[in-house]
């Protein structure tokens, strides 16, 4: 089913038993983000949350709201999202027709897609023009707006749809970018480099003109996910919305700008940017689970807010994964693999780990026909889209079932040559990014785990390493034999090649670097294939965990270092005085007060 607005995609949660409504009064700063944090992390994503009694203001909190398989399933109306992909790789795959008979067949496909473009529909059947605030009755503090994290600048914004349109008029833009408020009518607008509002901000900042933006917030769900997709530069967001809705988007005309938005959303944000305005924005506790750095950004004046009579706050938080962003970026995921097959038609499945935050980490199956086509893909990509921010990409024949962790880990322990396998290159990184020494760019990571054809480095050789005859050290003659690591786990895997985590308390330059070399010196380690140098307070338990600081932390070429038949990676925190020279952001965490104050009432949220 399509859903006109998210009022009807709340009542589905609410009969699905998806949604929990809390009507103990909780804090929009920083409790909301602890609960739900709390909430994310179960199994599955949990259950949506909708806050009745926010402290500050009467408007309810909608949260978590996408945070699961089976609620991002039904936000776009099916039973699988692989619904969508199929329907897609259909348009895709239509041949020009030859014949009359043709013709007539491809009509109905043909009508049906002329019911996706948005529509424009006047004030009076457009509930987010209920109620209208202009001039001095604008005023953000009446929204529930969140701070999520300690160390976050202030409140922020951080699910609204931003729609704006190129100086020329002729492109619009919709996306997804988080606003700090600053005041009651002003709010950052935070656009990577790299983004199409950026793009745009800068032809608006070359001409001196003023920038006329519009902010939707709780547009109907559909909308909501195609403001996060990654369309191609000049493709509607809103026509997307209406192919996975199979109806129209209906747009409404601004009361102060020259833009339309969703007409059924909840909120509606207007004003400008003037272009010769900067304002330091941020830290934000970000999707990567790290604080992104401040930085100079545009500022967003308000002209107006209109809403309905009784409007509720969509908003969302991101933070150390899974959080209700990873099923939204899944959704993505699968509904845009056929566009990607249209560029690398031998990709057969693909997936994004959690744990590499959708631009550290992807891996790919393929058709594989050809020496050295693994290489060519991971290039390929690099190339495409938004997956050029990719930091490491792993390569596995098409029998290889990507979301299976166990075998893949297998595959590469048994498998992995690490001259022949490995295939480093360098390129453009997201601007979260902070493992790389520098800001944008760095070091990427190719793993080619495909088998190998005639043609092709390592075709007829034996496939495996030779199995080593020495025994694994135990965890206490590791500390013994290396006396700065703090903790070690050897990892229990029927491999060919063994795998060591270590935690090291790094208190100065090169420390890891020295770790290595004295691991690498030591034959009593020798039957120790691959040492993976970690941090002191990490878990070495939690191979989520491990994982997620692996990919956040790494540039490969830095990082990896080579004795023989070993293998050791440093993702240990670089310092200045190691050639870094971006500034190493701190990790999130919830500050025991507002932890302490959430244990306290925990019981009496869930239980009325």
């Amino acid at each position: 089913m399509n859903y006109p607005s998210l009022r009807e995609f709340i009542d589905r949660l609410e009969f699905e038993n998806e949604l929990i409504r809390i009507r103990e009064q909780v804090s929009p700063i920083l409790e909301i983000s602890e609960i739900t944090d709390r909430v994310s992390k179960q199994h599955g994503g949990g259950k949506a949350l909708l806050f009745e009694n926010v402290e500050g203001s009467t408007m309810p909190v909608l949260i978590n709201a996408f945070g699961s398989q089976k609620r991002m399933n039904a936000a776009l109306g099916v039973n699988d999202i692989e619904e969508i992909a199929k329907r897609i790789e259909r348009y895709l795959k239509i041949q020009p027709p030859t014949t009359l008979l043709d013709k007539a067949k491809l009509l109905p496909m043909l009508l049906q897609a002329a019911q996706f473009p948005p529509t424009r529909v006047g004030a009076t059947k457009a509930s987010c023009q209920e109620v209208v605030h202009l001039n001095e009755d604008v005023n953000l503090d009446q929204i529930p707006i969140l701070q999520c994290w300690p160390h976050d600048a202030g409140r922020f914004i951080t699910l609204p749809i931003v729609i704006n349109r190129s100086v020329d008029r002729k492109v619009k833009n919709v996306g997804l970018y988080r606003m700090q408020v600053y005041d009651s009518k002003t709010t950052g607008m935070h656009w990577h480099i790299h983004k199409d509002g950026a793009h745009f901000f800068h032809e608006y900042q070359k001409q001196n003109k003023v920038m006329e933006v519009a902010v939707a917030i709780g547009a109907d769900p559909a909308s909501c996910y195609a403001a996060s997709a990654p369309l191609p530069y000049g493709i509607d967001e809103f026509l997307l919305a209406g192919f996975i809705r199979k109806k129209s988007v209906p747009l409404v005309k601004c009361k102060t700008v020259d833009l339309e938005v969703p007409a059924n959303s909840e909120i509606i944000l207007e004003g400008f940017i003037d272009p010769s305005e900067m304002r330091l924005e941020g830290p934000f506790g970000d999707h990567t689970g790290y604080y992104s750095q401040d930085g100079d950004y545009p500022v967003f004046h308000l002209t107006a807010i209109t809403h309905r009579k009784d409007p509720i706050y969509l908003t969302t938080i991101v933070g150390k994964p899974p959080q209700e962003d990873f099923y939204l970026g899944r959704a993505t995921e699968r509904i845009f693999l056929p566009l990607m097959r249209t560029q690398l038609p031998e990709i057969v499945n693909i997936n994004m780990p959690v744990e590499g935050v959708f631009h550290n980490c992807v891996i790919v199956s393929i058709d594989k026909r050809y020496p050295m086509q693994s290489r060519r893909l991971m290039s390929g990509l690099w190339g495409l889209g938004q997956m050029s921010f990719v930091k490491t990409i792993i390569t596995v024949d098409s029998k290889i079932d990507v979301h299976n962790y166990d075998e893949l880990i297998k595959l590469l322990l048994d498998e992995i040559n690490f001259e022949r396998d490995l295939f480093f290159s360098e390129g453009v990184l997201d601007v979260l990014n902070h493992g790389s020494d520098n800001m944008l760019y760095g070091s990427k990571l190719g793993i080619d785990l495909t088998e190998k054809i005639e043609g092709e480095p390592g075709y007829g050789e034996n496939k495996s390493p030779a199995s080593k005859n020495s025994p694994l050290p135990s965890k206490e003659e590791v500390k013994s034999r290396l006396p700065d690591l703090k903790d070690c786990r050897i990892l229990d895997i029927n491999a060919h090649r063994s795998v060591m985590y270590a935690a090291l308390d790094k208190t100065r330059p090169h420390q890891a670097e020295e770790f290595i070399k004295a691991y690498f010196n030591a034959p009593e380690f020798s039957s120790i294939d691959i040492l993976i140098v970690l941090e002191g307070h990490v878990k070495l338990d939690n191979d989520s965990i491990v994982m997620w600081k692996f990919f956040n932390n790494l540039d490969p070429k830095r990082d990896f270092y080579f004795e023989g038949d070993q293998l050791a990676i440093d993702v240990t925190q670089k310092m200045k005085e190691e050639g870094y020279r971006q500034s190493w952001p701190e990790e999130i965490e919830m500050s025991e007060e507002i932890k302490t104050r959430v244990d306290t009432k925990w019981n009496s949220l869930f239980n009325k």
